[in-house]
């Protein structure tokens, strides 16, 4: 008789504003139902759930599955990596960018958390930030124009709340819209001085819950998708925000898309925001870890 698979189930109740707790719930429920061997950990804040990952690898499962949003796999995926332990991704989150980028359904728990067992294996590339004085990685898209001056915007305002406080947010800074004088150096090349009112750089293709800010990007390249847009009023922006919803603004004269294996950047008001999390500022180093990370993701 064969021995049960070993799981260690890693979950964020509080991911998706609560929303971690019941679906950390279903996936359990589908693993045991399918005869997999689970132990569930629950992390309470970043650092509980970070020395639980440790944990989990020490105990040198079958695989670990992780119930929560983008920020909640970022804030582990260095520690779950480093043995090449597959990793399945059930998305609790709020924008579950990385789960749109590979296919895992955001919607159907159950079927995010078998893959786990009957899952076929993808393996992604990590990306790298560097700045002021620390190295952190990311798994999705980093922000450093005005996207990103909207989530902090949005960190620093006290009521509304929901999503009353990100709209007020991005009203306050279009009417403060001036370009950031970017300096570019790309896979260091000399430095360009190129200003713009958005800087992504993309390891998969969206952020915000789907908007594909790096709509060619591809999580398993080894190569990073660095998209500029130049200066803009507020007006010509505004206009520029139905072609980034449908991911068809790389073909306009105002944007310029490259790909690259690292690109720094700095400016005098420098603000980097990577899987939803300040991660920088005034100036980072960015890059890429090509096939880093061992996945899990449903069959089609």
């Amino acid at each position: 008789m064969n021995e049960p698979v070993r799981l260690v189930l890693i979950v964020n109740p509080q991911a998706g504003k609560g929303h971690g707790a019941r679906v950390g719930a279903e996936a359990e429920r589908a693993l045991r139902a399918a005869g997999a061997e689970v132990s569930v950990l629950t992390g309470r804040s970043a650092e509980q759930t970070r020395s639980l990952a440790r944990g989990a690898v020490r105990a040198a499962p079958d695989g670990i599955v992780v119930v929560g949003g983008d920020g909640t796999l970022t804030g582990i995926i260095e520690v779950l990596a480093e043995n090449g332990h597959p990793i399945t991704l059930v998305p609790a989150g709020t924008g579950n960018d990385l789960a749109r980028a590979l296919g895992i359904p955001t919607d159907d728990p159950r079927k995010a958390a078998l893959a786990a067992l009957h899952g076929a294996v993808r393996t992604i590339d990590l990306g790298t930030i560097e700045s002021q004085g620390a190295k952190r990685v990311f798994l999705t898209v980093a922000a450093l124009g005005f996207d990103a001056k909207v989530s902090e915007r949005t960190n620093t305002l006290r009521r509304p709340s929901g999503r009353l406080r990100y709209y007020l947010a991005l009203i306050v800074e279009l009417v403060r819209l001036r370009p950031t004088v970017f300096r570019i150096s790309v896979d260091g090349d000399a430095d360009q001085v190129q200003p713009g009112t958005l800087l992504a750089v993309g390891n998969t293709r969206s952020y915000g819950g789907g908007m594909p800010i790096c709509a060619d990007a591809q999580a398993d390249d080894g190569r990073l998708d660095i998209v500029h847009v130049a200066p803009l009023s507020r007006t010509r922006l505004i206009r520029l925000f139905p072609l980034l919803l449908r991911g068809s603004h790389l073909g306009r004269p105002e944007v310029r898309h490259r790909q690259a294996i690292s690109v720094r950047v700095s400016a005098p008001d420098l603000v980097v925001y990577a899987d939803g999390e300040r991660v920088g500022a005034d100036e980072c180093l960015i890059g890429v870890r090509p096939a880093a990370v061992t996945m899990m993701i449903p069959r089609e």
